[in-house]
């Protein structure tokens, strides 16, 4: 009991606010805002407000301390970061709700009016790398893709995206071609810095329109985002399998991962809500058969998953830090 006065303290100091505030993953943004909206027509309760700041920089501002200057709320298309546990715990913010929602495949997309590609691993990394071949053309790499420039549009370093592109990507790209030993996992990661790789933002919205502009540009990111613009784009195999809700649910999709948001369980009851919108976003409504997030291109969690995700949301489980 006492420790529970105690964090409440910095959020009591002022008054409460009566609107909860979300940052992070861009990834996850467009599935929040549907949750959010929902949560805005129950009686009593607002809308919440949504930035959509990366993973990376959603982290600092959670972990930045309590009270309702920081946000309640914090969506990752990672899980939280040993430094970021650090962060957070330094800053006071000690109990930590992690919710992880459905799963994700990130693309690798083109136009839809140009040839639909395959790609290893491999050729990603030596396309990408800036300790690799750095070739101008694709088929450089092999010969058996197009005689066309290397235009790839990128996730920043802030984001989630870019993290699991390097852990499941890059990493494995590097181990593939034998250098991983030699150059070590940070320099495995480095893009490269001529021009072929271009960090393209946390706007994946525009991405897409630019990748439907340019039929020799590639562009990386969610699932969600490819399943909502399929008039307009593509995306590669990859290894051979294809990106598909079944073959990211299977984890058959060489780059699949599960993806979470975080909630400040000293904000829980202070600022109104809280509770009511993570229920929402793991309710039958939203992730059943035929749930409205399904319809926006989320993965769904396997059902044991789901209900482990549902009963620590009831009991306000916190992860260890």
């Amino acid at each position: 009991m006492t420790t529970a006065i105690v964090l409440c303290a910095p959020i009591m100091a002022t008054h409460a606010r009566d609107t909860i505030q979300i940052v992070g993953s861009s990834t996850v943004y467009p599935f929040a805002t549907v949750v959010a909206e929902k949560l805005g027509k129950q009686p009593n309760l607002n809308t919440p407000v949504i930035e959509s700041t990366g993973t990376g920089g959603g982290m600092k501002l959670f972990c930045a301390g309590l009270g309702v200057g920081t946000p309640d709320f914090t969506n990752a298309s990672r899980a939280i970061k040993s430094s970021e546990k650090e962060l957070c715990a330094k800053n006071g913010v000690t109990d930590i709700i992690e919710i992880i929602v459905g799963n994700d495949g990130i693309a690798f997309s083109n136009s839809a009016s140009s040839p639909k590609m395959n790609f290893t691993k491999e050729q990603l990394w030596k396309a990408m790398a800036e300790h690799g071949p750095k070739p101008k053309t694709w088929n450089e790499i092999d010969a058996s893709l197009p005689n066309v420039a290397i235009k790839i549009m990128a996730p920043p370093p802030t984001s989630g995206t870019r993290d699991a592109w390097n852990s499941l990507v890059m990493k494995a790209g590097c181990k593939a071609v034998g250098k991983y030993e030699e150059l070590g996992k940070k320099k495995c990661a480095v893009f490269r810095e001529d021009g072929a790789v271009e960090e393209a933002g946390e706007n994946d919205t525009l991405i897409v329109k630019r990748l439907a502009a340019d039929p020799e540009a590639f562009g990386i990111f969610g699932f969600s985002f490819l399943d909502q613009n399929g008039d307009q784009i593509q995306g590669s195999t990859i290894e051979g399998v294809e990106i598909s809700l079944d073959t990211i649910q299977t984890y058959e999709y060489p780059i699949a991962r599960p993806l979470f948001f975080y909630g400040k369980k000293a904000h829980v009851g202070v600022i109104p809500g809280m509770q009511e919108y993570m229920n929402e976003f793991v309710s039958d409504d939203a992730v059943g058969d035929y749930g409205y997030l399904m319809d926006r291109g989320l993965v769904p969690l396997e059902a044991k998953t789901l209900s482990e995700v549902r009963a620590n949301i009831s009991a306000l489980k916190t992860i260890d830090l």
